[in-house]
């Protein structure tokens, strides 16, 4: 498998933080599994494959293009032969800004984009005609410029301001010291940031804390396990492995063993 990481342009940077493109070209029928872990952020995929993309565990037949939300419990998707998807992966409050869609209805799911009112029969026709990545990425962009320029809402700075604390903190901050940097009160955050974003913050909180903790133990950038505990916040070893078997199924000596 091939995976490249690609900048975002700049009109759409505000709301899209990665653009991934994961290919294979392998010319056997071969079922491969993509597992996708909890990372706080919602996204658009796209994809081409011969015979569909499965989520599993749920077994669900996914479309061509599709919005996804905040991932909570493990997931995998499975795919046969050959297989290209492109994923722009969105700043936590742009799935509601920019479609209209309940991100709580979104966690741990998918939504069929041919649901929205936009046309986009003729965004798959240009996807499929294009055949090159670069400008099927090129097209997807344009479509997102579309939706940022018929967008009503603005973006809640005070939310905004709460996911960059957040994610610049590494989800290493209590509520508490957010609320008092923000100046806003328990129920009124918690009420504006599950509306925008899907989750609560204590969990987005946790799911931040744990990405950082997975992408230290996969780059393999530490000596003892306790390294990644403290590092990340967690109180103690068994608090991470509780947390890291929540999100990804799995203890992390388990997780390091899979192939």
């Amino acid at each position: 498998m091939m995976e490249s990481v690609l900048v975002p342009n700049d009109k759409v940077s505000n709301y899209v933080k990665n653009i991934f493109l994961l290919e294979n070209d392998c010319a056997d029928d071969k079922e491969v599994s993509l597992p996708f872990f909890a990372d706080g952020y919602p996204g658009i995929m796209f994809h081409i494959s011969k015979e569909g993309v499965f989520l599993q565990p749920a077994n669900k037949k996914l479309a061509s293009i599709f919005l996804y939300g905040q991932t909570i419990h493990p997931i995998e998707l499975s795919i046969k032969g050959s297989y290209r998807l492109i994923i722009f992966q969105l700043f936590p409050f742009a799935a509601k800004m920019l479609l209209g869609v309940d991100p709580k209805e979104l966690n741990d799911d998918c939504f069929d984009l041919n649901l929205l009112d936009q046309d986009i029969k003729l965004l798959l026709e240009q996807l499929n005609t294009a055949k090159k990545a670069d400008k099927q990425i090129e097209i997807i962009s344009s479509f997102i410029e579309r939706l940022i320029d018929l967008s009503n809402d603005n973006i809640d700075s005070t939310i905004q301001s709460a996911i960059n604390i957040i994610i610049s903190h590494k989800g290493k901050i209590t509520i508490k010291d957010l609320r008092e940097k923000l100046h806003i009160t328990e129920r009124t955050f918690e009420r504006l940031f599950v509306n925008q974003v899907g989750v609560n913050p204590q969990q987005f909180t946790k799911i931040i804390q744990f990405q950082n903790s997975l992408e230290q133990l996969s780059r393999e950038d530490y000596s003892l396990l306790t390294d990644i505990v403290f590092e990340n916040g967690f109180t103690d070893q068994s608090h991470f492995i509780r947390t890291f078997k929540k999100y990804t199924g799995k203890t992390p000596t388990e997780f390091q063993k899979t192939p």
